[in-house]
């Protein structure tokens, strides 16, 4: 489940934008419907099961900073996010992060321990203002059990999960920390055609997510900006060449 880029929240294209802990994250709006438009999970119900899920979830809103669960926390609900981005993180027993991955709209969180009956594996904190629908286990067991249809959409998610989980762990073993690094902000630029990317975040919420000191990552991203793969101003780093990074990476060109 555990791993973020510009404007202001646009009602004409549906570009939205983050910023949150540092970071910016760039993305697209679900397009117009009900509030599970978009989400894979619930996309082969019938209209009216939709409308029946709707109906039994709880709206939650959830402000920057706000932990909307912790680890060990019971498995209580299903967690559709609306709105917002949520970072979700494990935490060492002497307080280190580890972001594990960044969820945005219109995913979920929160389905393992849901599936399991156990206690909460993360911990997820808001690096936005969000808005969401909490649908409680026993009405999603419900719903499981009543359209088996949805059972494909969960494995898939699941599916996701672990091949995330492994690639995280093989990332570890097979790439140096400047790899990660490199890996890491390819991830943060997403899917963006734009020239130039900028990423608001700093050297520890970096860290955090490639898995370094502060130290070794500042030096990583100064041998980037050496090779004019990027560019530091401020807080922000400006990616000029994804392709580059990509590479240094060890991922495939697209």
């Amino acid at each position: 489940m555990f791993d973020l880029f510009l404007p202001a929240l646009s009602d004409e294209t549906g570009i939205w934008s983050l910023p949150g802990r540092g970071w910016t994250v760039e993305g697209r709006l679900p397009e117009p419907g009900d509030a599970l438009t978009g989400v894979e999970m619930f996309a082969g119900l019938e209209p009216e099961v939709r409308q029946r899920v709707i109906a039994a979830a709880v709206p939650r809103t959830y402000r920057k900073g706000q932990l909307l669960f912790v680890e060990n926390d019971p498995g209580e609900s299903l967690i559709v996010l609306r709105r917002g981005a949520v970072a979700v993180f494990r935490t060492s027993p002497t307080g280190e992060r580890a972001v594990l991955h960044v969820i945005r709209p219109p995913d979920v969180l929160g389905e393992v321990s849901l599936l399991d009956a156990s206690t909460r594996s993360a911990s997820a904190e808001a690096i936005e203002d969000c808005t969401a629908l909490a649908l409680s286990r026993h009405a999603f067991m419900e719903l499981v059990h009543s359209n088996p249809r949805i059972l494909d959409a969960v494995m898939r998610s699941l599916g996701a999960l672990i091949r995330r989980l492994t690639e995280q762990n093989a990332d570890h073993v097979f790439l140096d920390l400047p790899g990660r690094v490199a890996k890491t902000l390819v991830r943060l630029a997403g899917e963006s055609q734009a020239p130039m990317i900028t990423i608001e975040l700093n050297q520890s919420q970096l860290a955090e997510m490639a898995g370094g000191s502060r130290q070794s990552v500042n030096q990583a991203i100064g041998s980037f900006a050496s090779r004019g793969w990027l560019r530091t101003e401020g807080r922000r780093i400006v990616v000029t060449d994804v392709a580059a990074l990509r590479r240094r990476a060890g991922m495939a060109d697209r």
